[in-house]
């Protein structure tokens, strides 16, 4: 069997993501949990494989002395490798093939009467909710307008991988790979505590932080444990998508909260809050930066009023021109402000890494209830990212990209002026993003699509905002991902796309 299917299952193909040898171990590691290679048959011998894939026959040799030590492989002297008789002991039937002839007798073959009736059973259907829709593939497209992503040429990857590998060394290892339980890497809480939030202004101990998968997962820990029928959550309008659907399957309430370009207006529908969702740094999704004053004043109203202040710090490190403003927190005198940040727009988004603080009692539940959903998170990564800030790499990529979004966002209001005049800009001391108004009557929805037909993709403003529907006539225009030079071409084919909805 295995020389009559040895063309088959001996095949490698070009990956630039991992080694040969790492290849070769996964095919062969593949083929014999598949049962496609059958327990006790014997291996090509090294040399005829490497001659047969035309890699070196010590890539081979590394490769079966792996499966070895692993158990997968028995060396048998002089007569070559075997593949190990007890290694698919104990697993299910269905693993070796011998129940692919067994009728099914899950979910999806029972009769329809006697499968549950899952849409009667749901209590919460978040799927329904307005989302932020992007493509999955939209760093296939030449002019990627996308906001929250990164430009891959932009991250440290060198500084990383060594943060990587200390944070692999077997000191480190016996150090995160247990069982913290509620706790996390002390060495994250430290940096964070002494590094990131000293900037904001914030000052606390390390029993006042703790370690989310991003800041979306804090304003969940927050809404389980604070929101019931009874609550009224405020939050700017437009906003946060995710923390509006967030607050839809806790609170009772949810008052939209007028904005303009000082931010957050403390107008008299505060009074109706219990807590109050704001982005003071940067206004999500209008960029906007909430003035001193009226920091101070919806500092004032939340004591006067009696409610909670949840701060996302949005943003805050991408500040391109001038001194950023305060946070609420820094300015917080009586324990109003619960503070929320990420480190997904430096890093990546996929590291999934932020935190919360608040006052100890807070953090301390949050801490326990966070213990049931994920216990903590992973704390490789937390280690690697408290070394990658113990070491200044995150200070010089702040350096570096806010060099970098400023000349972007520069580029993408020259080229708005430039091709789409009858459009407005608002302009921002920071960020990542444009956000844009154009004529009452154009629908950028449907530009949206046009554009994406021209390989630009762009987000609608629509559905940051709690009316639906929405207003039609905003947009948003992320410079993350897009090099500089593709920016004017890409608004180019925008208006294009522009023209032809307005015809």
């Amino acid at each position: 069997m295995v020389h009559a299917s040895r063309a088959f299952l001996f095949r490698l193909e070009p990956d630039k993501t991992v080694t040969l040898q790492a290849q070769l171990r996964r095919m062969l590691v593949s083929a014999i949990l598949d049962g496609q290679i059958l327990p006790g048959s014997p291996l090509p011998s090294c040399r005829s494989l490497a001659q047969s894939l035309k890699v070196a026959r010590n890539t081979v040799v590394l490769a079966y002395q792996d499966l070895v030590e692993e158990g997968f492989l028995i060396a048998r002297e002089r007569s070559g490798f075997f593949v190990n008789p007890e290694i698919l002991t104990g697993r299910a039937r269905g693993d070796l093939g011998e129940a692919a002839a067994a009728p099914r007798r899950d979910a999806e073959s029972a009769p329809a009467e006697t499968a549950p009736d899952w849409k009667a059973r749901f209590r919460a259907r978040p799927g329904q909710q307005r989302n932020i829709v992007k493509p999955a593939d939209w760093q296939d497209y030449p002019y990627p307008f996308i906001y929250g992503q990164v430009d891959q040429s932009l991250f440290p990857l060198a500084a990383w991988r060594e943060c990587s590998r200390q944070s692999l060394s077997v000191n480190a290892v016996k150090d995160w790979s247990k069982d913290r339980f509620t706790d996390d890497d002390p060495l994250l809480i430290e940096q964070i505590r002494t590094r990131l939030l000293p900037r904001r202004g914030v000052r606390v101990s390390a029993d006042e932080i703790l370690v989310t998968v991003g800041a979306q997962h804090a304003l969940y820990l927050l809404a389980s444990l604070l929101f019931d029928g009874e609550t009224t959550f405020g939050i700017e309008d437009p906003g946060y998508t995710d923390a509006r659907n967030i607050a839809t399957l806790f609170a009772g309430k949810r008052v939209p909260l007028t904005v303009d370009e000082q931010g957050l207006i403390p107008g008299p529908a505060l009074s109706d809050c219990d807590y109050v969702y704001v982005t003071p740094s940067h206004q999500f999704p209008t960029t906007v930066t909430m003035s001193l004053e009226r920091r101070h004043a919806l500092l004032e109203r939340a004591q006067a009023d009696d409610f909670v202040v949840i701060e996302d710090d949005y943003e805050s490190e991408l500040t391109h021109q001038g001194s950023p403003q305060p946070a609420l927190k820094s300015l917080d005198r009586n324990g109003r402000v619960v503070f929320l940040s990420s480190l997904s727009k430096t890093l990546a988004p996929g590291l999934r890494l932020g935190f919360m603080v608040g006052p100890k009692p807070l953090i301390a539940e949050a801490r326990a209830l966070r213990r049931l959903m994920i216990r903590h998170p992973a704390t490789n990564n937390q280690r690697t990212i408290a070394l990658f800030l113990a070491d200044g790499h995150h200070d010089a990529l702040l350096r570096r990209l806010c060099n970098v979004y400023r000349e972007r966002l520069a580029a993408a209001v020259t080229a708005m002026v430039k091709h789409l005049p009858e459009f407005s800009v608002n302009l921002t001391a920071g960020g990542t993003a444009l956000w844009i108004s154009g004529p009452p009557e154009i629908d950028m929805g449907a530009v949206e699509k046009a554009a994406l037909a021209k390989g630009v993709v762009i987000e609608a403003g629509a559905v940051h905002f709690m009316a639906q529907p929405g207003p039609r006539h905003f947009c948003r225009l992320g410079v993350s991902s897009i090099p500089t030079e593709r920016i004017e071409p890409g608004i180019m084919r925008l208006a294009e796309a522009v023209k032809e909805q307005l015809r």
